[in-house]
């Protein structure tokens, strides 16, 4: 049995992880905090980075990712490309655990007021590859 790498406090996203029930933390089967280790620690940290906005979270102001500027902004490619770079800095300033494989941001066709923004990455310690995926609504109305 190998000790995990990575280990950290089991938060379920409101937004980002709906298939895994109630949002918020859980409490494991001693009673204590339930937690997450290796690749799900990994991209649990990816998925709050993503939706944290710089200068919510205490004694960290410059920590999070710019995409909630993108809010409702145009549906074009200067919007997918800001996505992109807005992604890629937070990552590569706060994640250096990952290694950015592939990095995407486009619209799907049945849903023309979302950017998808999805990102392949891989685990530097373990080789182990993962996909996240991030929504931004955007203005439908714009060009792409």
């Amino acid at each position: 049995m190998s000790v995990p790498r990575y280990r950290a406090v089991y938060f379920a996203h409101p937004y980002l992880d709906v298939d895994r029930g109630l949002a918020g933390l859980r409490v494991g089967p001693g009673g204590r905090l339930a937690t997450v280790t290796d690749a799900a620690s990994v991209r649990q940290a990816l998925l709050l980075l993503l939706s944290t906005r710089p200068g919510e979270r205490v004694n960290r102001p410059r920590y999070g990712c710019h995409l909630f500027r993108l809010a409702f902004a145009p549906a074009d490619d200067t919007t997918a490309g800001l996505a992109i770079h807005y992604v890629a800095r937070a990552v590569e300033q706060w994640e250096p655990r990952v290694e950015v494989l592939s990095l995407d941001a486009e619209r799907p066709a049945d849903e023309p007021h979302v950017l998808e923004v999805r990102m392949r990455y891989r685990v530097r310690a373990t080789q182990h590859e993962d996909e996240v995926s991030v929504a931004v609504p955007v203005d439908a109305g714009g060009g792409a």
